[in-house]
This record gives structure tokens, C-alpha cells and sequence, in this order.
């Protein structure tokens, strides 16, 4: 066992195979979403079941599933389905045949018998078991299907869960392990982590015991359903779904056949730890298993005002009661502790019911997490990423051992343990050298191409800081603005770091590049400053605040060295005009980016109106009619579109045919410092303002502006709406022009600014604003 990062020695080295086409063997929830997710990285995937009707019946409940497996209707098309019955032998075109049929043994060892038989030598084939033996599906198989089997263990919803556990055994060529975490890392997305063939692997082993601690305390009583998915949602830096919402989304039928297996296969003296608790046994046996039968440890219900209402189980009468707010103090408390581990070290060692709570749940799940890593993991690295990757937690636990203390860790766990109770080698060795940690530093990136920022941060490389966002060098000649606000909205401080860091790469680099790691790359402008000035009606102050960003935005785009911009998650409003003004952008294909500003009563003013028009009018015939590409201008910001993915955000237009995605958001930042350098060997020349823009004039605005009035008339827009919509029709038209002509840049501009400026006049913008600053929701007023 060891700290840092490493993978098992495959047995047999031999030539890298290629993997251009998949077939996917099972088109139950799992493999109906996983030939979903090889067609969104537009890999052709073959989706087979028992028959052809059953596989396409598979698809068509994948693709009304939410959220949505795949990046578009698009992808669709590189799925074709078949059944066992008439097409097995359709998989001898395929490099990689993944089996994903329900979790028999026998099932599963007499289909790939079958697929022994008509596969191609060379093919790759693995199971998506999440806890079969893998070594023991492949007994009896062939020389050559033995060289090419491992296992793949993919995570519901394979789209958005990063972690794939790769499981080789003695007999897998190391050629094919590289093959399949090549793939999985550049065209999925993956996190890859080579795990041992062990029960269950690593990440539901580890997670399924914390969660066995759980059921146990919620049995005896001290603690509501409500209560424990409080404090083991965000505050402990985990999903908002928590431990018994989550259950209840995976199943709890499944969760407990998971449980029966590590039970069944673990050896013992640690077995017990896994038996299912009479608590989940009883739920199942009435049917309650989750958000599929529609109560499990939470049930949705329709009041007498016919609003969805949500219950909650009361374990002690197994009946279900509204759920309850909870209110435990620490967790109030810890709110105001921006810092995971500081925050996790607090509630750990509060003397309140949170601090219990977590002493007797999570320090023995931390122990025992170190006292099976060696048997089940090759680093503790690698079991830190299982549990980010594949269940969102911001600290693995080996991160919260060494958050919390490794002796304070071991002091709770000997509370119930006992104190003679045998502390795992990995815990004696720390303390005994007086350490309270584990690890020295944080767990490092998984490869040298993966955060790159966070890499050059940590050498020290931050040219220059303010509070929104510093200048960072990412080596090679190219620096980076990295935005770093709250939620990355950009105010005062990120408009002068834009501005900086083009003046600083223009002096002294090739290249400039903006983006950042957290999980989104901006919610927009500082609407809290905006709202303000407008309440005490400082017209002239919003006007230079508008004009200020329209002059970032500028600079990026007109800047002398290439810019790229890398956007992941969401990229709203002004976010999503800084993407709009780079050279090229480089998007992580989970990105959800649009011009929300009428969602607030305003319109796009940093240039993304104009923006959107000139794109469109520059890819229309000289004699093209204006009216239906500005149409769909209008459309595209008067309905504030959201891209639901980086290939929608290109159906609507927010990314154009030159732009590029990453599957892998941990390579978003590397793969835009090589398409900056790429720009640079090119030979980049910085472009002009744009002097003559098409715009319709009247003709235009009339058309826009009824299409506004029916609506209204119709009742489906309010009346600020309707005013939103006019001042919107005008800066599309032109503004006050008689016929169609063409205007510069500037003269779009300045229709933004002056559009903006009146609507923050107006009283129902501000109410807007208010409202989504306070629900995060948007008002129809």
C-alpha cells in the first residue's frame, strides 16, 4: 500500500488496441446509459438485449430519464439496437463489447460464453459488475478473451459521475488496461481508478459501511431521517442528496443486494459489519425501496392544496410524517466556515448531538476505510478519488482523517471499539511518529495534464491577485485570469484582472487563457452591486459599470495574443459574454451556458446582444433575408436559453464550429493552454471592430416587436415582459433605423447600454433582481 498514486502491474504487455466502435451487452438502466454516454463522446455503439423490442424499450426509458443521459438528440443517432436472439454476432465489429446484464453470475458467464464464441480476436470485452468477481466470469473463456477482459465498473448516472473503477486480473495485457483508461479519460470524461478484484471493489465497500453506521443509528432512535442526511449533506462537503436521499434514487433493493454480497464474500470477524439491518430489510419487504416504487426513506406526496409535499419515515411507527425542518445549532453555526476541513474538524469535535453523530458513524468508518485500503486499493490516493469521483464527496477519507486528526479520528473509534481494540497500520504509523496526518499536502492530481491551475498555484506561479480573481502562469508562455469571487460573479475586482491580464500577456506571454476549477465558471455580474446603485439611483455610476465591462470584453477579443476561454458548469449572463469574446473557446462538455439577463429584467449589455446578431448576420448570404437569423437572436435571449451540454450550447449558438470541449473537466484547463499555443504557431493576428454589422431597421423591429405584442395579447408574457421584449427588438433592428443597413460594433454597444441602463429604472427589474437574489428563483412580475 502506498501514498501516492499507482496501478497494478498488468501480467502481459502487448500492442495498445484502438477503440473506435462499442457494443453494449444489456439495455437495463446501467447499459442503455452507458451506450448513451460512448454516443455523447461520439463513439457508435451497438445496444443489445434479449431481443431487439426489449433493447429499444431499454433506450426509450434511457432517454426519459432526468437528467437527461445524454448531450442531445444528436447522439441518438449513434445508437443502433438489437436483440441476442438475431444480432450476438453484429459484435465481431465492435473493439469493445461491455457486458451489463443483470447480476447473476450464471447469467452473466453464460452470455459470455456466447460472446467467446463471436467475438473478434482482439476486441476488448469487460463487465460492468459493480461486485462479481472478475477473474471468476472469465473461467473457462479463451486465451485470448482471458488477455482482454477486465472489468469496468461505471456509476449511476454514468454521464455525470466521473469515477470509473478499472478491475484487470492477472491474466489482462497491460496494452488493454491502457486502451480502456485511455478512453475513458479523453473521450468520457472519466476519473479512472485501477482497483484490486475484491467484493465490491473500493468505493461502495467504504461507502456501504458509513452507510450501514447510519441505518444502525437512525434504528435506535436518537436521530429523524431528516437530521442525519443534515449533517451528512454539504455541510460535510457531500451532496445535497445525503446518505437516505441517495439511497432512495439508487434503490434501496439494490443497495441491500450489494450489502447481501460483501457480506457474502468478505471473510470473518468483518462480514458482520454488512449485515442488512432489519430497519432496510423491513422497507423492502413492504416495497418501499426507493424513489421507483415512490416512498422509501422519503416519500412525495400531493396535499389537500394539490402541492407536492415531501414525507419523511418515522422508524419507530414505519409511518411517514410531513418532513421537518431541521435545527441543530452546529450546523448553523458552521455555515459561516468557508473551509471544508476546518468546517468537518468543528462538527467532529462539537459536544452537541452533530459531533456525536459523527464520532460514532464517521470515525469507524474512517478506521476500517484504512484497515481494508491496502487489501482493496493500491494507494490511498486512489481510494481518496473513488469516493470524490463517484459519490461527490469534497474530501476523501483519508482528507477528513487528516482534516480531523488522526489521533481525534482514533480516540472516537476506540469510544465503541474498545481500547484494546488493534488500530490499522496506516493510523499506528502516524501516530506513533507523532503525525496527525496521513498525507503531507492534499491528494495530487491524477496525471500531469490534469489541473493545471491548481498546479501552478501550488508552485507559486500567481503573478498578481486582487479579492475576484488573480493573473496565474501557466508555463509555455501563457498566462491565465482565474475568476475566484463568490459563485465567480464578476464585479470591480474581476473587470480589472480581465483588464490586466490581457496588458500583462500582451507584454510578456503568447497567450492568455481564462477559466478556473471551481464547479462553475461564473453565475454573471454582481447583481447585489447593480441592484444597490439603482435603489439610490446612481444612473451614471451603473452606466460606467456597464461601460467598463463592455471595455473587458473588448479586450479580450481585440486583445493582441490569442484568448481562449475554458467554461465549465454554469457560464450565465456575463459569464457567458466573456466565452462569447475569446478567440476560441475550450468547453468542458458539462458546461450550461446562456444570456439569462431577462430572467432578472435586463438584457445581455456586455456585448453578448451584439455579439449573437453579428455571428448571425456574418454566417447569412449578402442577399439573405435578416429576419429569421435575428428571430432566432431574439429567441435564443428573450427566452434566456441554457445550454444543457457544451454540444447543445453549439446547436444554439453559443459555441461555434472552431470551438473545442473536453470530456474530462479535470483536463478542460490544459487542453485550452494547447489551443492557445496552437493559435500561436498559427500565426495569430488580432481582429478588427467589426465596421459593418447587417441589421434590419424597421422592418425588423415591426416583425419583432408583434411577435412581442401577440404574446402578450395571448397572455403568455407579463407586461414587463413585453417591455423587455421591445427594448430587445430595437437593439436587434438597429435601433431607430428606416430601413435595414449596416452599423458597427460601438453602435450595438451602445444600444445595450442604453436598453439596460432604462430597465434598471424600472420598479418590476428591481423587484426581479430582489427575488432571484433572494430565492435564487426568477419573477414573472
Amino acid at each position: 500500500m502506498t501514498h501516492a498514486s499507482a496501478s497494478s502491474a498488468p501480467v502481459v504487455a502487448s500492442r495498445v488496441p484502438r477503440v473506435s466502435t462499442v457494443a453494449v451487452l444489456g439495455a437495463g438502466t446501467m447499459g442503455a446509459q452507458i451506450a448513451a454516454h460512448f454516443a455523447n463522446a461520439g463513439v457508435p455503439s451497438l445496444l443489445l438485449d434479449l431481443d431487439a423490442k426489449t433493447a429499444r424499450e431499454g433506450l426509450d426509458r434511457a432517454r426519459k430519464l432526468k437528467p437527461d443521459p445524454l448531450f442531445g438528440p444528436d447522439a441518438l443517432a449513434l445508437i443502433r439496437t438489437g436483440g441476442f436472439d438475431t444480432d450476438l454476432e453484429r459484435i465481431r465489429e465492435a473493439d469493445w463489447i461491455l457486458e451489463a446484464v443483470v447480476e447473476r453470475l450464471e447469467i452473466k458467464r453464460d452470455l459470455l460464453a456466447r460472446v467467446d464464441a463471436a467475438r473478434r480476436p482482439g476486441s476488448i470485452v469487460s463487465s460492468n459488475t459493480s461486485g462479481i468477481p472478475i477473474a471468476a466470469l472469465a473461467e473457462g473463456r479463451s486465451e485470448d478473451f482471458r488477455r482482454h477482459w477486465l472489468g469496468t465498473h461505471f456509476f449511476n448516472p454514468p454521464r455525470y459521475l466521473r469515477l470509473l473503477e478499472v478491475i484487470p486480473t492477472p491474466d489482462t495485457d497491460a496494452g488493454v488496461i491502457e486502451a480502456v483508461s485511455w478512453i475513458a479519460d479523453h473521450r468520457l470524461g472519466k476519473g479512472v481508478v485501477i482497483a484490486k478484484d475484491t467484493p465490491n471493489f473500493i468505493a461502495n465497500h467504504i461507502a456501504l459501511y458509513g452507510v450501514m453506521r447510519m441505518i444502525d443509528v437512525l434504528a435506535e432512535g436518537g436521530y429523524s431521517v431528516e437530521e442525519i442526511d443534515a449533517i451528512t449533506g454539504p455541510a460535510l462537503g457531500r451532496p445535497k442528496s445525503a446518505t437516505f436521499r441517495t439511497m432512495d434514487i439508487a434503490g434501496l433493493d439494490v443497495l441491500a443486494l450489494v450489502v447481501r454480497n460483501l457480506y457474502d464474500r468478505l471473510p470473518e470477524g468483518t462480514r458482520n459489519a454488512f449485515s442488512v439491518p432489519p430497519l432496510l430489510a423491513r422497507l423492502i419487504e413492504k416495497g418501499w425501496v426507493g424513489e421507483k416504487a415512490g416512498q422509501g426513506f422519503y416519500k412525495r406526496v400531493r396535499n389537500a392544496a394539490g402541492e407536492s409535499e415531501i414525507l419523511a419515515l418515522d422508524p419507530a411507527t414505519f409511518e411517514y410524517r410531513p418532513a421537518q425542518p431541521v435545527k441543530l445549532g452546529a450546523l448553523e453555526a458552521a455555515r459561516s466556515i468557508d473551509d471544508i476541513r476546518e468546517r468537518v474538524r468543528t462538527l467532529f469535535g462539537g459536544s452537541d448531538r452533530v459531533g456525536e453523530f459523527l464520532r460514532r458513524t464517521l470515525a469507524p468508518t474512517l478506521v476500517y476505510t484504512a484497515k481494508v485500503s491496502p487489501e482493496i486499493a493500491h494507494s490511498i490516493d486512489d481510494v481518496d478519488r473513488v469516493l470524490q469521483w463517484g459519490f461527490g464527496w469534497e474530501l476523501g477519507p483519508f482528507e477528513l482523517i487528516d482534516a480531523i486528526g488522526v489521533t481525534d479520528v482514533v480516540e472516537a473509534w476506540r469510544r465503541s471499539a474498545g481500547p484494546d481494540a488493534e488500530v490499522p497500520p496506516l493510523l499506528a504509523e502516524a501516530m506513533s511518529s507523532g503525525s496527525k496526518r496521513i498525507r503531507q499536502g492534499t491528494v495530487p492530481p491524477a496525471g500531469p495534464d490534469l489541473q493545471i491551475l491548481r498546479s501552478a498555484k501550488e508552485r507559486e506561479r500567481v503573478v498578481r491577485r486582487n479579492a475576484g480573481a488573480s493573473l496565474v502562469d501557466f508555463g509555455d508562455g501563457v498566462l491565465a485570469v482565474e475568476f475566484h469571487s463568490k459563485m465567480n460573479a464578476i464585479g470591480g475586482d474581476t473587470i480589472q484582472m480581465i483588464n490586466a491580464g490581457v496588458a500583462e500577456a500582451e507584454r510578456n506571454f503568447q497567450a492568455l487563457v481564462v477559466g478556473n476549477d471551481a464547479p462553475n465558471f461564473s453565475a454573471g455580474a454582481n447583481v447585489m452591486l447593480l441592484l444597490l446603485e439603482a435603489q439610490e439611483g446612481n444612473w451614471d455610476e451603473i452606466d460606467l459599470m456597464v461601460r467598463a465591462f463592455q471595455g473587458a470584453t473588448s479586450a479580450l477579443r481585440f486583445a493582441k495574443v490569442p484568448v481562449v476561454v475554458a467554461p465549465a458548469g454554469l457560464a450565465l449572463g456575463g459569464g457567458c459574454e466573456v466565452a462569447l469574446h475569446g478567440d476560441r473557446v475550450q468547453a468542458a462538455a458539462e458546461t450550461y451556458i446562456g444570456l439569462v439577463e431577462v430572467g432578472v429584467g435586463l438584457i445581455p449589455a456586455g456585448g453578448g446582444t451584439k455579439e449573437l446578431l453579428a455571428r448571425a448576420s456574418e454566417a447569412l448570404a449578402p442577399q439573405a433575408d435578416l429576419l429569421p437569423a435575428s428571430q432566432r437572436v431574439f429567441e435564443t435571449i428573450g427566452f434566456a436559453k441554457v445550454a444543457t451540454s457544451a454540444a447543445d450550447a453549439r446547436s444554439i449558438g453559443y459555441l461555434r464550429g472552431v470551438d473545442g470541449v473536453s470530456m474530462n473537466r479535470d483536463r478542460l484547463l490544459w487542453d485550452a493552454k494547447q489551443k492557445a499555443l496552437e493559435r500561436v504557431r498559427e500565426g495569430y493576428q488580432a481582429p478588427q471592430p467589426r465596421p459593418a454589422i447587417r441589421v434590419g431597421g424597421d422592418g425588423v423591429r415591426a416583425a419583432l416587436t408583434l411577435g412581442v405584442h401577440l404574446a402578450w395579447r395571448a397572455g403568455r408574457i407579463s407586461d414587463h415582459d413585453a417591455l423587455i421584449g421591445r427594448k430587445l427588438a430595437g437593439i436587434l433592428s438597429g435601433g431607430a433605423l428606416p430601413h435595414a443597413t449596416t452599423v458597427s460594433e460601438q453602435h450595438l454597444l451602445d444600444l445595450e447600454r442604453e436598453a439596460f441602463v432604462s430597465l434598471c429604472g424600472e420598479r418590476k427589474t428591481l423587484e426581479r433582481i430582489a427575488h432571484t437574489l433572494k430565492t435564487g428563483k426568477t419573477l414573472r412580475n
